[in-house]
């Protein structure tokens, strides 16, 4: 039985955070460690500088960072693909043939890349690269023929704008070439987790996130900060739960459900302090964390054999991607001198 073919990733724009943890990567071990599949992992160093450009070495810092966070969380080079995308030559030329094949309304049509310029403020000074990234995220995923893109909700109309092209490529060029991928989605309510601050988004530029890479001090600190009931004055009054920050997060970190649900009720009932609750969260998710970052450490001891992971899983890349687009070629008819 042929095994199917999984591509994810992330931007290289900083280290990786829980909300990264909880909606992908741990998520990524899992399915790395069933067997079912066979896995590249990319980190997307050619769309982070799409809105980056201006400032690379921030993704050049990030990019280490970023594969320090895959392997202390368990990302196996011995059974994934680990590669950075701009190490990979296929992929620009890709996006090239596909952007042959998208109108530039479809492509305004789309509601992530709509919501992700107005989140960054772009106004009408969207630069080309950014409004292009369906099409080169279309280019990342048929290059390795993936069958399976774990993704969060909110990326379901990108998955959508690579299966449209595939079935227009296929159909222009009568050719099965290219494969039709589809979304595997987080569990309900797993996908993201809100800031320290109640957003409703962990996010790198609202500072609001628990990193990977935090030490112990600093994630006491970060969480006995957390956003609880405002209107929680007192032990003794009457809490809110719903909506309060570290009853979320212990719904998602403590496996210990009986006990969570008993904080609950005595918190709603009243009795039950924030600095208490927070303290056990803490507990909880240090046990979480630790082993990630003492493996990170551990990591971190030797970059130069990151870089080496790395190295060698763009190469492996290279191999699969580059046979993706003589494929391509063939099919336009391109291939002139062969």
């Amino acid at each position: 039985m042929t095994k199917k073919i999984i591509l994810t990733g992330d931007r290289p724009t900083g280290k990786l955070h829980i909300g990264h943890y909880v909606g992908s990567l741990k998520n990524r071990v899992e399915l790395q460690n069933s067997g079912d599949y066979e896995t590249f992992i990319m980190i997307a160093d050619m769309q982070a500088l799409t809105d980056n450009a201006r400032d690379p070495e921030k993704i050049r810092h990030s990019l280490i960072q970023v594969a320090l966070d895959y392997l202390a969380v368990g990302i196996d080079p011995k059974k994934s693909t680990i590669l950075v995308q701009s190490q990979i030559p296929a992929l620009p030329e890709l996006t090239q043939h596909y952007s042959n094949l998208v109108t530039v309304s479809r492509l305004n049509r789309n509601p992530t890349v709509k919501t992700e310029i107005r989140q960054k403020k772009f106004g009408q000074s969207v630069p080309v690269g950014f409004a292009m990234y369906p099409i080169s995220q279309a280019a990342d995923i048929t290059a390795f023929k993936a069958t399976t893109v774990p993704v969060g909700d909110d990326q379901e109309p990108m998955l959508e704008q690579t299966r449209e092209i595939v079935r227009t490529f296929n159909s222009v060029y009568n050719d099965d070439i290219l494969v039709e991928p589809e979304g595997y989605f987080p569990p309900k309510g797993m996908g993201r987790i809100p800031g320290l601050d109640g957003n409703a988004k962990m996010s790198k530029s609202l500072g609001n996130a628990i990193y990977l890479s935090d030490d112990e001090d600093t994630i006491q600190k970060k969480i006995m900060s957390m956003y609880t009931d405002p209107n929680h004055v007192h032990v003794e009054d009457p809490g809110q739960v719903e909506g309060n920050t570290v009853f979320t997060y212990l719904d998602i970190f403590d496996p210990d459900k009986k006990k969570v649900q008993e904080l609950k009720d005595q918190y709603s009932h009243g009795g039950l302090g924030d600095v208490k609750i927070k303290r056990y969260l803490n507990d909880v998710l240090q046990a979480e964390l630790k082993p990630i970052r003492e493996r990170r450490e551990q990591y971190a001891k030797d970059e130069q054999g990151v870089y080496d992971i790395l190295k060698k899983g763009s190469e492996h890349a290279n191999v699969v991607a580059n046979q993706t687009l003589k494929e391509v070629r063939d099919a336009i008819g391109i291939n002139y001198f062969d």
